[in-house]
């Protein structure tokens, strides 16, 4: 089992940038392949980005590609997503997440593990 705890979010305008942090706790973080989702009000949760075991794979959604940036640090037990020029679009609460499937995946179902989300407000 892995404990998740993300930090990081906030309030900034428009263009501006966070970086999203989720520290893990338990068995060893470098077991789980790893992701973040999102959920804004009245909408489900959304899959944002995920990254292979070793880091050396990453997927993201279409709507933020080019925009975030996910990594790990498996020293660390640490998971990361920078995010860039923020739109409003992007406002929601943010989730760390974690899987025991090998490749990589967008569906919430296949992951096991969750934090309790920290939130993100992006102004116009």
């Amino acid at each position: 089992q892995v404990q998740l705890v993300e930090s990081g979010g906030g309030l900034v305008q428009a263009g501006g940038s966070l970086r999203l942090s989720c520290a893990a706790s338990g068995r060893t973080f470098s077991s789980y392949l790893m992701g973040w989702f999102r959920q804004a009000p009245g909408k489900e949760r959304e899959f944002v980005a995920a990254i292979s075991r070793s880091g050396g794979y990453t997927y993201y959604a279409d709507a933020v590609k080019g925009r975030f940036t996910i990594s790990r640090d498996n020293a660390k037990n640490m998971l990361y997503l920078q995010m860039n020029n923020l739109k409003p679009d992007d406002t929601a609460v943010y989730y760390c997440a974690a899987s025991t499937k090998v490749l990589v995946t967008t569906r919430y179902a296949d992951y096991n593990y969750w934090g309790q989300g920290t939130q993100v407000t992006v102004s116009s």
